[in-house]
């Protein structure tokens, strides 16, 4: 069973699910409208009242997920904290008041998430489709084809903005929709010729902004009762006529959608106009379900991180072998080495294929080169505290020890930072074969073991480690070497 959480701008939302062998089956959802974007101050900053409301509201999500047996829970968080100036201070607020870690994800990812959900939900493989998702922050726009995404864009804009912007203080009227519209089709201009290179057979829209206009405009019998560009105008001269956001009415519309609806509105109609989009269908899928059906694929060792990994590999023409002769070491070793716990399995052999991605960039400073790319790189399917730990990895696996500062205070970094750094040793050294003969333990120092034999067969080695001595003897540890017969 699976629980997906997503912090957007205007709703908290979570999902508890399980797999049934075919489908995930929501058994049970929840929904806030603490319309978190507008608890921006002119600074870009969460204001205190904005950041209790939220953690309020997470409290009471933590009480809904304490009552299942869950296998897997993923707090997933949007543009709202993509972009404030005080996420940090925050974030530990947010996993406090859930009891879960809360990974800030970003626009890429959320699209591509979305898209997963989308095409899980639709199970036809061969359908080329946009999905379409506005939510309060930022308008994802994916192209795919069956379970593959061809292109993917966050667009900065998303309903708080078009809704505070250009309707003031919830005053509707033609002037100011037509700024909404026109403003909204500046973020999507460029990248039109990038989405009209691929055809579609249909087009979804996935968020509950957009859900709520298709049942806005059915319930209300307005235009032909579909998301098609007649019905969309039907819909905005119908608010127009209420001429403000609290006299709005109509069937089927929650009060608290009111103020996100009309920005939402500009949003679609200008996606619609920039992009020929004939007609578009609402889908009850899209972001959470995508996080589930990721937690679903990881369990079933489908990984995107794995696929994603590979691809910037050949992207940045790292040398395969070595990189796979590296990673596997590093696990090895890392497994040798008894950590508390497997969260940091995966990102050490992550590390250990990706470690020389800088040699593209210099070949003395490759490591921080590569530490750089790693944090900053799209990598569809990890999150950003995924890629920055990969990044200390990658950081730390040559010279001085100081630059991981206090990171060495967690005991199974230091075991993950140890791995790999003897993992690139034994592979700089050619050491081939199996490491079965290789005893590494820490206790109160690094103790390691290896036949005397390797010394005279591989000459770099004694240099290497005893680089490697110093190293750690700089960071107040010892590194005892000790040769067996």
């Amino acid at each position: 069973m699976f629980a997906a959480v997503d912090l957007g701008s205007n709703s908290f939302r979570l999902h508890v699910g399980h797999y049934d062998g075919k489908t995930i089956r929501i058994i049970k959802s929840a929904r806030e409208p603490i319309r978190l974007g507008a608890g921006l101050d002119k600074n870009g900053m969460l204001t205190p009242q904005a950041m209790r409301v939220a953690t309020e509201s997470l409290a009471r999500f933590a009480t809904v997920l304490a009552a299942y047996q869950l296998d897997a829970v993923r707090v997933v968080a949007t543009n709202t904290l993509r972009i404030a100036g005080n996420s940090a201070d925050f974030l530990p607020l947010a996993e406090k008041a859930i009891g879960y870690p809360v990974e800030i994800i970003s626009g890429e990812e959320e699209g591509r998430l979305i898209y997963l959900g989308v095409a899980c939900a639709l199970d036809n493989p061969g359908e080329r489709r946009l999905v379409l998702d506005i939510g309060g922050g930022s308008t994802e726009v994916i192209v795919g084809k069956g379970l593959d995404i061809l292109a993917v864009e966050s667009f900065s804009t998303g309903t708080v903005r078009q809704s505070d912007g250009f309707f003031i203080d919830g005053r509707i009227d033609d002037a100011h929709f037509d700024a909404a519209i026109i403003s909204a089709r500046g973020y999507f201009e460029d990248a039109v010729p990038l989405y009209k290179n691929h055809v579609w057979d249909m087009a979804y829209g996935s968020s509950g902004t957009l859900r709520s206009i298709s049942e806005a405009i059915a319930r209300n019998g307005l235009g032909d009762g579909t998301l098609t560009l007649p019905s969309l105008n039907a819909l905005r001269q119908r608010l127009i006529g209420f001429g403000h956001v609290d006299a709005i009415q109509l069937a089927g519309m929650k009060p608290d959608r009111a103020p996100v609806l009309v920005g939402g509105l500009a949003i679609l109609i200008a996606v619609m106009q920039e992009m020929d989009i004939s007609k578009m269908l609402p889908i009850e899928a899209g972001l959470r379900l995508g996080v589930m059906w990721d937690m679903q694929l990881r369990a079933t060792r489908h990984d995107r991180r794995e696929q994603s990994v590979r691809a910037f590999l050949q992207r940045f023409q790292v040398d395969e072998t070595r990189a796979n002769r590296t990673a596997d070491i590093a696990s090895t070793l890392y497994a040798r080495l008894k950590p508390g716990n497997d969260a940091y399995t995966r990102p050490v052999y992550w590390s250990g294929l990706l470690h020389e991605v800088g040699m593209l960039v210099s070949h003395s400073g490759f490591h921080k080169h590569g530490a750089y790319m790693i944090e900053n790189a799209d990598l569809s399917g990890f999150t950003n505290r995924e890629q920055r730990l990969m990044s200390q990895l990658i950081l730390g696996q040559k010279g001085n020890l100081k630059k991981l500062d206090r990171m060495l205070l967690d005991p199974d970094f230091v075991r993950a930072v140890l791995a790999l750094r003897l993992a690139i040793v034994f592979m700089h050294a050619r050491i081939e074969g199996s490491l079965q003969q290789v005893g590494l333990r820490i206790r109160n120092r690094i103790e390691l073991e290896f036949p005397r034999a390797w010394l005279d067969a591989h000459p770099t080695l004694a240099f290497w480690l005893q680089k490697e001595r110093d190293y750690w003897k700089d960071v107040g540890t010892e590194l005892q070497v000790r040769h067996a017969a």
